[in-house]
């Protein structure tokens, strides 16, 4: 599956393919005769596919123009960048590809996305002489697109790269839309770009390596995406839900068998809404959904929950309807995702208002009345706080 996203800044593809890891080369450059290089018509997904919700205009897939000439140009280098956590067997794979191409690993983890492994990115790009016509290929999770995306967004005023997502998370969402961040001082994403890769691909084979716990965190943006967009896309995970209910066995086999459209399907709610608001002046704020409580949580408890299980909590907290936060906290338990925390409210809301919707003693965030549309709505500090009480359970 071809998915093409079309911004401002640039056009670019979204590869969906089992086994694209073993052919990023091909991909890449483009070889003459591959059946892996971007093709002139793009194809859709026949799984689960399904319609972006309503409330959201699509141009869908067809028309990404990079017939047989790959991603980037021929004689560009490739820098790799990833970290420690990912499998030797991912690293080794690329590699294999591309021999030449000099290796950034970083130590896993959040703790990692800060301004010295930035440096020292930018640090290794200027030491190996890289050009403003190579391309920096991420691989690995949210963290590593993140702070491969930045480094790439600022060296040289920006140099291409490419995102390979090796996690649920990063498949599902941060993967596209060209947000790329560091943290600073305890704040998450505070020191930022936009900066749209020039491709994503996606080999969903990465995620067999992929711990059950944060497979299942980054399915809370898959949740979120439905909830916003696609209200077909959440019932998929409430029939998972029903059938583990029944048969507890079920429901790792059916994840699997539907893991793919999953992913495709949050990803059209994604780029529907990307295509119409970029940089987040107003549209794209949707996509926050439990974000604004969620990072609050993550810079609170400060690595005791993953960034999926934070926004999973999040979504408990800022959803006032009570049907859909009874209908969402069932499908997060199946999930096995959190749903109450014991944060000190005070200090939450210290840190919502340091988020970057925050101005004086208000913040807009996405709300949901009805599964599949979401809208946005001004909140005042106190209201803040007082939802909070929703999750101090």
């Amino acid at each position: 599956m071809i998915i093409e996203v079309k911004t401002n800044q640039r056009n670019y593809p979204i590869i969906i393919e089992r086994g694209a890891i073993c052919k990023a080369a091909e991909i890449v450059y483009g070889e003459p005769g591959t059946d892996t290089a971007v093709s002139g018509t793009a194809k859709s997904g026949t799984a689960d596919t399904g319609a972006v919700g309503s409330g959201f205009t699509n141009s869908g897939t067809a028309g990404f123009d990079g017939t047989k000439r790959g991603i980037i140009e021929p004689g560009s280098k490739a820098f790799i960048v990833t970290d420690s956590g990912i499998p030797d067997k991912w690293k080794e794979a690329l590699q294999r590809q591309f021999p030449s191409s000099p290796m950034f690993i970083f130590e896993q983890g959040e703790a990692s996305k800060n301004i010295s492994t930035y440096k020292e990115i930018l640090s290794w790009l200027a030491s190996n002489r890289a050009s403003r016509k190579d391309t920096v290929i991420a691989l690995g999770g949210g963290v590593t697109g993140d702070m491969a995306g930045f480094a790439a967004a600022t060296y040289m005023r920006g140099i291409s790269y490419i995102n390979i997502p090796t996690t649920s998370l990063s498949q599902i969402d941060s993967s596209i839309g060209g947000k790329t961040a560091i943290d600073l001082d305890g704040l998450k994403n505070i020191v930022g770009a936009f900066w749209q890769p020039s491709a994503v691909i996606i080999d969903t084979d990465t995620l067999s390596t992929l711990p059950a716990r944060q497979l299942a965190a980054g399915l809370a943006e898959a949740v979120k995406s439905g909830l916003i967009g696609d209200a077909g896309l959440f019932e998929i995970f409430e029939e998972m839900e029903a059938l583990a209910f029944m048969q507890p066995t079920a429901q790792a086999d059916t994840l699997a068998s539907r893991l793919d459209g999953i992913i495709y399907r949050s990803l059209m709610v994604k780029k529907a809404i990307v295509e119409q608001d970029e940089n987040e002046a107003s549209l794209r704020k949707l996509l926050n959904l439990g974000h604004t409580y969620g990072h609050a949580y993550e810079s609170y408890y400060a690595g005791r929950y993953l960034h999926g299980e934070c926004v999973a909590m999040g979504m408990m907290t800022i959803i006032q309807d009570e049907e859909i936060r009874t209908r969402l906290g069932k499908v997060l338990k199946m999930l096995d995702l959190p749903i109450s925390c014991d944060a000190d409210k005070g200090r939450i809301a210290e840190l919502v208002m340091s988020d970057k919707k925050a101005v004086g003693n208000h913040i807009e965030i996405a709300q949901v009345d009805e599964i599949g549309k979401a809208h946005l709505e001004t909140w005042s500090i106190g209201k803040l706080r007082d939802m909070l009480e929703t999750v101090q359970q």
